[in-house]
């Protein structure tokens, strides 16, 4: 698609302002990075059986993008969380083929495949019995709705048929395509007819409708309705009533350039860098309140802010993708 170009209205001159410095975004990935590989390390040890987003997904997908743009990482922590998640589906098999998930249903087993294709994983027959559970899970639905309400994650029936979608168009295999193809037209319908409520639905709604290969229109408009709700400090926030935060700033920016089509040179992208940069605290991390009730118990994975680590850490996620994104790629 086109690069957006709904801010024309910027003058000159605030394009200059809003121009981040590359050395500035690398000081701050940099100084996220550690923050997110420690705290992912800690949460293997503490839950060596509970695939997360928050702490092995994500991660996995700020990593990566850091990586691929010259930051240096710690790649046995890398191999280390592409081989649990790896392991954490095998050990589900044989309820995938029998049409049986894991806790958090689709939207964790889509988080776990989407995660090992940030790493680059291979298709093996793990991923094709997963891909046989996400074509027999809701199959009486048109879209994967969410197991529980845990906002904003796992909220939204967008960010469910997102994650399950992906999957299908990454890992299906040869003989699955035809089952894959009508049920994503199935679903396709479904997106293009159902309107956002709030950034997660709008988010997760264009990411969704590229992957469904909704058309040209379709997706602009999308892009256009979620780069429309920018704020003037230049983030965006979950819900209207809500303060500009590192969670929504962040999964907007990325879907908007990897989604979207819209650059990281685009002042609207450049705004919304320069509120994380601002917002960013001193030792590396964001802080974002917690308005999930809590259905697990507790345990300190050595990310900031007690018991709202969990969403700090995700927004940190996207946040350091999004900073990360706007610095040149490298071999």
């Amino acid at each position: 698609m086109n690069r957006l170009a709904i801010a024309g209205c910027f003058t000159i001159a605030c394009m200059a302002c809003a121009a981040a410095d590359e050395a500035a975004i690398r000081a701050a990935v940099g100084k996220s990075l550690p923050l997110l590989e420690r705290s992912s390390v800690t949460a293997l040890e503490e839950r060596p059986n509970c695939f997360t987003c928050h702490h092995t997904g994500l991660p996995l997908m700020a990593v990566v993008t850091a990586r691929e743009r010259g930051f240096a990482v710690d790649e046995d922590n890398l191999k280390a969380q592409l081989k649990f998640t790896a392991n954490f589906l095998a050990k589900n098999r044989a309820n995938y083929l029998i049409g049986k998930g894991q806790g958090g249903q689709a939207f964790t087993a889509g988080s776990a495949l989407w995660a090992l294709e940030h790493g680059g994983w291979s298709p093996d027959a793990t991923t094709e019995a997963v891909i046989e559970y996400l074509l027999t899970y809701q199959k009486e639905l048109d879209h994967w709705k969410p197991q529980s309400i845990r906002p904003p994650s796992e909220e939204s029936p967008f960010s469910n048929t997102f994650v399950a979608l992906e999957s299908l168009d990454t890992f299906g295999t040869a003989a699955q395509r035809e089952r894959i193809a009508k049920r994503t037209a199935q679903v396709r319908s479904w997106l293009i007819r159902t309107p956002a409520k709030n950034t997660e639905d709008r988010v997760f709604r264009l990411w969704s409708l590229v992957v469904a290969a909704a058309g040209t229109d379709a997706i602009r408009q999308a892009a256009q309705d979620l780069l429309q709700t920018r704020r003037d400090d230049g983030g965006w926030s979950q819900l209207d009533g809500m303060v500009t935060d590192a969670y929504a700033t962040g999964t907007a920016l990325v879907a908007l350039h990897r989604a979207g089509g819209l650059s990281t040179t685009d002042p609207s992208y450049q705004l919304g860098l320069q509120w994380l940069m601002r917002n960013q605290l001193a030792d590396g991390s964001w802080h974002v309140r917690s308005r999930s009730k809590p259905i697990q118990s507790y345990f300190e994975s050595g990310y900031p802010h007690g018991k709202d680590q969990f969403i700090s850490i995700t927004a940190a996620c996207w946040a350091t993708t999004a900073l990360a994104l706007a610095v040149p790629s490298q071999p």
